[in-house]
């Protein structure tokens, strides 16, 4: 069975919250709770944070994570990802776990991984779950369809479908989390960026605007990415509540 790591892209600087990784949510920094829901997935070969600041790196080693120190020059987190790959040269499938998700089910973790093993046609996998009409409606909450095989046709922060004459319609959340073989990341980071990822600020358009194929898992259960202080407040209500505890 394929070599698979997870890659915990994190960095310091954020215009709206500086140093996310480091913030503590109920006794533990984010990247900690990230991290822990990866080790209870109990799928991945290597779990590594990548990150461009000692003060992560450090913090890091403290709970007992693999750190890669990479460039700060990277624009984006499978930038980073595509060069700690580069030194695993027996992984053919890479994950990247956004660090800004400390609620990621370790059970949808466990279903992309084997779905995307026995899947081997397709370029990506990622995930999504349903929302309702008025999430929907949101520009910070990225939606996709899909067609009827579940591959990705679109990405966006408008809602899709645009229902009209009062029809239903379901709308996906997208929820960050991403898997590549090895060929589509390097293939990925070398392609520039194209029309409609600038124009959505959304990376995973460049790989559907080249002729990717990108897998959608639908999830029952969503995730709440940590983008402000006032989200890690809801994920800590959450976490001590006991809805959904790393």
């Amino acid at each position: 069975m394929s070599r698979v790591a997870a890659i915990i892209p994190v960095r310091w600087g954020s215009t709206r919250f500086p140093g996310k990784p480091l913030h503590g949510i109920a006794g533990k920094p984010l990247i900690q709770h990230v991290w822990q829901r990866c080790v209870e997935a109990n799928i991945f070969d290597q779990i590594i944070v990548a990150t461009d600041d000692m003060r992560i790196m450090e913090t890091a080693f403290q709970f007992g994570a693999e750190v890669a120190l990479t460039s700060p020059e990277h624009g984006s987190g499978t930038d980073r990802i595509a060069e700690v790959a580069k030194k695993l040269k027996g992984t053919s499938i890479f994950f990247n776990v956004q660090g800004d998700e400390p609620l990621i089910d370790p059970r949808l973790l466990r279903r992309l991984v084997k779905k995307f093993q026995r899947s081997t046609k397709t370029d990506l996998i990622t995930a999504a779950c349903p929302i309702r009409p008025k999430e929907a409606s949101s520009e910070h909450v990225v939606k996709v369809v899909t067609d009827r095989s579940g591959l990705a046709l679109f990405f966006s922060r408008s809602p899709i479908p645009f229902v009209r004459n009062g029809t239903q319609a379901q709308h996906l959340k997208h929820l960050g989390v991403y898997g590549f073989r090895r060929k589509a990341l390097f293939e990925f980071v070398r392609l520039k960026p194209t029309p409609l990822e600038t124009a959505e600020q959304l990376e995973q358009l460049r790989a559907l605007e080249n002729g990717m194929t990108i897998r959608v898992v639908l999830s029952e259960t969503s995730s709440i990415g940590v983008d402000t202080p006032e989200d890690a407040q809801t994920v800590e209500r959450q976490i001590l509540g006991g809805n959904g505890g790393a």
